[in-house]
């Protein structure tokens, strides 16, 4: 869908694009989608900060919520012209937006698991997967191969379609599965319904979408794409 001409791209710009759900991309020039975009705002001291949970203060600038595209916003000076101000966004913009990106949802793991809707462990797993509730199953992206044959088998035991069904987020190492969830040495995990479990996921798929538009980005991060999703991320947590 193509943006409505405008000249101010700022929030308040965002009134003028066809849907309420849609936000202007500063860069490519085209209404798309709020769960498809990043928001970012002007910090004190004038470096273009991350505003992944749209919630900080001041007027936002909108870009399309890849690597490459906050990448090339930066190269091509789009914050200081959007801005229309002196405005510092280093190289460095695109890898701490997407480090962010996974802190929010790794965030809303932690709010999950207190709320009783994480279960860890590979015994406690291959229970949880027979249960209605289901939302999704977790495994480190650095833990054995076999062990997620066997969370895959377990799941097929409850149902020959439940191992495509149920979506698998192989995105995060178990060391930050650990700190999410307050316990050593997590490799599998089980989600269970529920709103916090739903938010989780939304920023799980906002975090691998961004992530899988940067080839260099697989290595670095040990990203495993997986079948989830996109879900509204209205939700705060």
């Amino acid at each position: 869908m193509l943006a409505i001409a405008q000249n101010d791209e700022l929030d308040r710009g965002a009134a003028k694009v066809a849907s309420g759900d849609e936000r202007f991309c500063a860069l490519t020039r085209v209404a798309k989608p709020v769960d498809e975009m990043i928001r970012f705002v002007v910090g004190p001291d004038g470096d273009v900060v991350p505003d992944v949970k749209r919630k900080l203060p001041g007027r936002g600038l909108w870009i399309t919520g890849t690597h490459a595209a906050v990448a090339e916003a930066v190269k091509r000076n789009v914050f200081a012209r959007g801005f229309k101000r002196a405005v510092r966004a280093d190289a460095a913009l695109a890898d701490r937006t997407g480090d962010l990106l996974g802190r929010a949802a790794l965030d809303a793991l932690a709010i999950a698991a207190k709320a009783g809707r994480v279960v860890s462990g590979f015994g406690k797993v291959g229970d949880a997967a027979a249960q209605p509730d289901l939302a999704a199953v977790i495994a480190a992206s650095d833990g054995a191969a076999d062990g997620k044959r066997k969370v895959a088998a377990a799941l097929r035991r409850s149902g020959p379609e439940r191992a495509d069904e149920v979506p698998t987020v192989g995105c995060f190492t178990s060391s930050q599965l650990d700190l999410a969830l307050s316990r050593l040495n997590v490799v599998h995990a089980a989600l269970l319904d529920g709103p916090v479990s739903e938010t989780f996921l939304a920023r799980t798929a906002r975090f691998e979408r961004y992530r899988a538009e940067n080839p260099g980005e697989t290595d670095r991060n040990h990203l495993e794409q997986s079948p989830i999703a996109a879900a509204e991320d209205e939700r705060t947590a």
